[in-house]
């Protein structure tokens, strides 16, 4: 497999999913951790045990722990008396919905606070309704009042992309201008890190001379393959206690690789498995209350008939 992270020129770190590779990657702890970690990394261990929780996403996991021992050194050198560079930590997130971003912002958080980077580690998420105002001057107080109530923590901005669709006269200008302002006054206060699809994220940098240089760190987020939605399925089933019948498995896996290929872009991936499975766990109920005799076996099961995929699925 291809070296996953590649430095650009402008000084971004990228790290790019291979989707066709995910399945083949070793295991996390054989690849990144052939020697045992000392107690003293026990805030390591505790945020991989809840990323190795997570389907996929195996660069992302490993990138994870770069950045921890990035800071970790960085600390060490500090108290040695040594130089350390400046920690810029905004990032961008490039990928589809239903990826984990939001997700892993939250582990990012807690990461950081955790490292003493952040004192509160919150997450506040906003999309573009957030920060964009009415008329002049109120967007910039808007997304201000963001900033101040993300102080310690990280604000997460969904389709950040949406704040350049306007134009020179729309105010999502405005929001730009006032985010880029305060990444630089109030860098060691805040973590701002954008998400959207990766062409619009591409053209939204352009719009700001000022916000590319801004994100050091950019995390690329593949689809899942056809086989790590049914493993997400699968794990969401498990928590309401339901099993999917074998004709029911097959057919929901048949579906998902025809809709992965016809949408693209477009696919919600976790959160479209998600969608189906409480759709078929509604239809399943309609179908159960004309059955006299309910058993165990008759309520926790969803048989192909449950699921329904009409062409709005």
């Amino acid at each position: 497999m291809s070296e996953p992270i590649r430095m650009k020129n402008n000084g971004q770190i990228s790290i790019m999913l291979n989707v066709n590779n995910r399945e083949k990657i070793p295991d996390l702890q054989k690849s990144i951790s052939p020697k045992p970690l000392s107690h003293e990394h026990a805030i390591l261990k505790e945020i991989e045990k809840e990323m190795n929780s997570l389907v996929g996403m195996s660069q992302i996991k490993k990138m994870m722990k770069e950045v921890y021992a990035w800071i970790y050194i960085n600390k060490r050198r500090e108290e040695a008396g040594l130089k350390s560079g400046g920690q810029v930590l905004h990032m961008m997130f490039k990928g589809n919905p239903g990826t984990g971003k939001t997700t892993v912002a939250r582990l990012i958080g807690k990461l950081f606070h955790k490292m003493d980077v952040l004192p509160k580690g919150h997450l506040i998420e906003a999309e573009r309704a957030d920060l964009v105002g009415e008329y002049i001057g109120h967007t910039a107080q808007k997304t201000r009042d963001l900033i101040k109530k993300s102080a310690g923590g990280i604000l997460f901005i969904d389709e950040a992309y949406s704040l350049g669709r306007g134009g020179e006269k729309d105010f999502g200008k405005e929001a730009i201008d006032t985010l880029v302002k305060h990444m630089e006054d109030k860098q060691n206060e805040f973590i701002l890190i954008l998400a959207g699809y990766s062409q619009e994220m591409d053209y939204f940098l352009r719009l700001n001379p000022g916000l590319h240089s801004r994100f050091p760190l950019v995390f690329h987020f593949s689809d899942y393959t056809a086989n790590e939605l049914m493993e997400i399925g699968h794990r969401m089933l498990g928590e309401k206690e339901y099993t999917l019948s074998k004709e029911a498995e097959a057919k929901l896996k048949d579906h998902l690789l025809y809709v992965k290929g016809i949408r693209g872009q477009h696919f919600s991936n976790g959160r479209y498995v998600r969608n189906q499975i409480e759709k078929a766990i509604r239809t399943q109920a309609m179908r159960l209350l004309s059955e006299p005799n309910l058993d165990k076996n008759k309520l926790t099961t969803l048989i192909s008939e449950d699921f329904n995929f009409s062409k709005q699925s």
